[in-house]
């Protein structure tokens, strides 16, 4: 029996009636969504205001990774919510309880946390930091990088949209070309390149630097960019060179962080040893929270008073966060995340083959993007298909959303609990999607 059931033309009547009244009320600015209104959630399972149900491929953009209202989280929020919502900077035990689970998950080298309330507000954490630790200014960060709206960290991102038409950025950036191997800047090949773009790192330092270099700020897999994911050997190489600077090392994991690449956190893929990891998204699983990890001598160079958050750490939250690290522990979510990412990453590569629009299918555990081209040949970017078919695929009853430097990437990306059959039926619907549109 299918789990997915659309039973009316999308938008329902209750969805458009809500939709005309919030574009009456509220600034209509987010980004291009399929016409649901959705009213609750249940593991993967989505239904809107109308009653249809769907299969969720997007998590709410890669956030509830324990999938939508997992009951053992809902309990901890309520009864948190019950005794207290906000106390500021005064402490709370769900914040001691908070702290101490994150600090046990985490690579021990990392023995403090901070907690604040969104990505782009751990971000601009770890800049400040880099900044004070080093007496500093200078961030090298990478082309294609999104780390948040917010001015430090849109600085710090390689995307010309968020900053289109605000002046100027932040002083102090050096950008640098990220291995989207698919669309090589250098047009080199991934087999012959020796990894060719760290080795254009110094000839960017050299051109750009005033010498006040304090760090390097990436994220573990490119996300707005469209997923792309740098070869096997990529990341150990550029923390050597980081380390040979004598620079210090931020890892943005505020997507890929609570299992969403099959392991608990990115940097264990490859052993990686960052100064100062964002969290978010998964964290909270649908909570507004966010952390930094760090090393204690790096933000020890912080003083009293030196960083403060109104929402960050607040007792809701902090429940959240232990709840969620709970049911990691309970249930290994990170492995199903590497299973099930495996079935549909095989599914995903079949669909590759037989259709003329999936120019190229990557990813790692439950985190995959699709890119869809014109011609495979000439891999010019489809973003008006992509659109398409976010429309199609949720009258079918599969949510998913875009992605991408040109707006052509479907993001593969549902709740880390999704089982075997939910994942068949997801593949199955978003094949026929794709074949409508070929129709």
């Amino acid at each position: 029996m299918s789990i997915a059931n659309v039973r009316t033309q999308l938008p329902g009547p209750r969805s458009r009636e809500l939709f005309e009244r919030w574009a009456q009320a509220e600034a209509q600015c987010t980004g291009y969504q399929a016409r649901v209104c959705w009213d609750r959630g249940q593991g993967v399972v989505v239904t809107d205001v109308d009653g249809n149900t769907f299969l969720d491929w997007t998590s709410g953009v890669l956030v509830t990774n324990v999938g939508h209202s997992h009951p053992h989280l809902v309990a901890a929020v309520q009864a948190a919510a019950a005794r207290l919502m906000n106390n500021y900077e005064c402490l709370n035990e769900p914040r001691v309880q908070a702290a101490e689970k994150l600090v046990q998950i985490l690579p021990a080298h990392l023995d403090r946390c901070f907690f604040l309330s969104t990505g782009s507000e751990a971000i601009e954490a770890c800049i400040r930091i880099m900044k004070r630790k080093t007496g500093k200014f200078e961030i090298v960060s990478f082309h294609g990088g999104f780390h948040g709206r917010t001015y430090a960290a849109l600085t710090a991102g390689g995307l010309s949209g968020p900053k289109k038409g605000y002046g100027p950025t932040l002083p102090g950036a050096i950008r640098v070309p990220f291995p989207y191997c698919y669309r090589c800047p250098f047009r080199a090949k991934p087999e012959t390149c020796d990894l060719l773009c760290l080795e254009y790192l110094d000839d960017a330092v050299r051109a750009n630097s005033t010498g006040s270099l304090a760090g390097v700020m990436v994220e573990a897999y490119q996300g707005a960019s469209g997923f792309i994911f740098a070869p096997e050997g990529w990341f150990p190489r550029l923390q050597e060179w980081i380390r040979s600077h004598g620079l210090l090392f931020s890892y943005d994991e505020v997507q890929s962080g609570f299992g969403r690449t099959g392991k608990m956190f990115a940097m264990e893929w490859e052993n990686l040893t960052p100064d100062l990891v964002a969290l978010g998204k998964g964290i909270g699983s649908g909570m507004p929270a966010s952390a930094v990890a760090a090393r204690s001598d790096v933000i020890g160079a912080l003083g009293p008073g030196e960083m403060s958050s109104t929402m960050g750490g607040n007792p809701v939250a902090c429940a959240a966060v232990v709840a969620v690290v709970e049911i990691f522990e309970r249930e290994k979510l990170e492995r199903n995340a590497l299973r099930t990412g495996a079935i549909i990453r095989r599914g995903l590569e079949r669909i590759q083959e037989k259709s003329p629009w999936v120019g190229d299918v990557r990813g790692c555990g439950l985190v995959m993007g699709v890119e869809l081209v014109k011609d495979k040949k000439t891999k010019e970017p489809a973003p008006d298909l992509t659109r398409k078919l976010i429309d199609v695929a949720a009258q079918n009853g599969l949510l998913i959303g875009s992605v991408g430097v040109f707006g052509n990437v479907i993001r593969v990306a549902p709740p880390l609990v999704i089982s075997e059959d939910e994942a068949a039926e997801s593949l199955d619907l978003f094949e026929k999607s794709l074949a409508m549109l070929q129709a």
